[in-house]
């Protein structure tokens, strides 16, 4: 849908677009809470990772020093957000490959201990924990609690289309990107996930102690909890490092995404008016001041460890990132039969995806009956819990009253298939493509840039 037609905020344009204007309105916000409450998230990781070092700076104090990091970051440094983002971005991607490579060489047996460790992990204490419950029941519970979790961690893709309508040639481009993603998100959760099995096992104590008691050192991932094991100095200090260095990084990029995403919905009219002010420098002030003002939840952690409020924003967030998944995917099926109905073939449009309209049916199930299973251990006998349960379903609820609100209000209809607008705009793109001259690499960073994204 976005390489026929790159807009800004598509995603969400097009749900009004082609299914219900208050479909698109709901998917605005449900994406907006979504993004909004990463940064109390990564707040509250910033925090953990900090404490590895030490708790010397009072809790509160450390939330607010952060937060009013993010609010210089947002007001008044905002025009080195794009190259700040690239580099911290690029650091990423190194980070990932240099902990595979360290996984590689110290599993062999390359480590100061001399430990050949390999696949230890898998036989004792076993590749699958039990949950809950014991026995296969027990292993497959404790499969699902990752499953959910792994919907928690699958952003991406959305977000590449959020920068369509400003991005270069997109029809060439966009699908490049698209595919590149996909087979690097693939390698490095998968590679990433198989790392941490084999260098930590399920059982290891500091790590349940980091988890679940929120002991010093809640901040050591697997990989530095493997580190100080081997007896490798100074390396867990880097990674550590590079690791809080990510965790700000995302927290500031949300906070830019959301507030943009407000913006974007009150200059739509689906947001109040007041919203759209922007100081000299073009930011959004005051959707940048609500998106901080929801960042406050990481105050939360003052009364309630973090381990817990880090799981109750989990849960929030899954919920909701689920369903913006499953608004993609019912918006494109009616994307689809618009298509079909209009007389458009679809080898007409610069890219397509196989096996459809399976694999959207296929997505658009699995998302929603994973949105719904995301609290379930919440009515597990001994397990109630109202916070818990209140984060893991509010989106579900929120959703369909923001839907059905908006709808009876503004009286909405859902479009049908023959009056779908697929061609405004469609005439100016194509012509843009027509003319499009590629320009070469200005410098060498460029260059190394369009071969690592290619």
């Amino acid at each position: 849908m976005v390489t026929y037609l790159p807009i800004s905020s598509p995603f969400v344009r097009f749900a009004g677009r082609y299914v219900d204007d208050a479909f698109g309105v709901a998917a605005g916000y449900n994406f907006f809470i979504f993004e909004a409450a990463m940064v109390p998230f990564e707040v509250t990781a910033c925090n953990l990772v900090i404490h590895f070092w030490s708790n010397a700076v009072p809790l509160p104090a450390m939330i607010a020093i952060i937060l009013c990091l993010y609010v210089l970051l947002n007001v008044f440094a905002v025009k080195w957000y794009g190259e700040s983002e690239f580099w911290l971005a690029l650091s990423k991607v190194l980070l990932s490959v240099g902990l595979i490579i360290f996984t590689f060489i110290t599993m062999l047996g390359g480590n100061p201990i001399n430990d050949r460790f390999g696949f230890r992990y898998w036989n004792e204490p076993g590749a699958f924990a039990e949950h809950y419950k014991e026995g296969d029941l027990g292993r497959w519970l404790g499969f699902l609690a990752c499953l959910i979790y792994a919907s928690f961690t699958i952003a991406g893709p959305d977000y590449i289309s959020m920068a369509a309508g400003e991005s270069v040639n997109p029809r060439g481009n966009l699908p490049r990107a698209y595919n590149g993603m996909f087979y690097r998100l693939t390698a490095f959760f998968i590679l990433g996930a198989l790392c941490v099995g084999i260098l930590v096992p399920y059982n290891d104590k500091t790590m349940l102690d980091a988890f679940e008691n929120d002991a010093p050192g809640a901040a050591a991932s697997p990989y530095v909890i493997a580190m100080d094991r081997l007896g490798i100095p100074i390396l867990p200090h880097i990674v550590n490092a590079m690791i809080l260095l990510a965790v700000f990084s995302a927290g500031n990029s949300y906070v830019y995404c959301a507030s943009r995403t407000l913006f974007g919905l009150a200059l739509d009219g689906k947001a109040p008016r007041f919203l759209t002010k922007c100081t000299k420098a073009g930011v959004p002030v005051y959707c940048v001041a609500i998106v901080l003002l929801i960042a406050l939840i990481s105050f939360l952690q003052v009364s309630n460890s973090a381990s817990v409020v880090l799981n109750w924003i989990v849960s929030l967030v899954t919920a909701s990132q689920l369903i913006n998944y499953s608004v993609i995917t019912f918006t494109y099926t009616r994307f689809r039969k618009a298509l079909m109905a209009q007389g458009i073939s679809r080898d007409t449009l610069p890219y397509k995806s196989y096996f459809q309209p399976y694999i959207a049916y296929v997505a658009l199930v699995a998302t929603s009956v994973m949105a719904v299973v995301g609290g379930y251990e919440v009515f597990l006998p001994g397990n109630w819990d109202v916070p818990t349960f209140l984060f893991s379903y509010t989106m579900i609820f929120i959703f369909p009253v923001l839907y059905f609100g908006w709808k009876i209000i503004h009286k909405t209809s859902i479009k049908k298939l023959e009056e779908i607008d697929l061609i405004t705009g469609v005439d100016e793109i194509e012509e843009y493509t027509r003319n499009y001259v590629p320009q070469p690499p200005s410098n060498v960073f460029s260059k190394f840039g369009d071969w690592l994204f290619r």
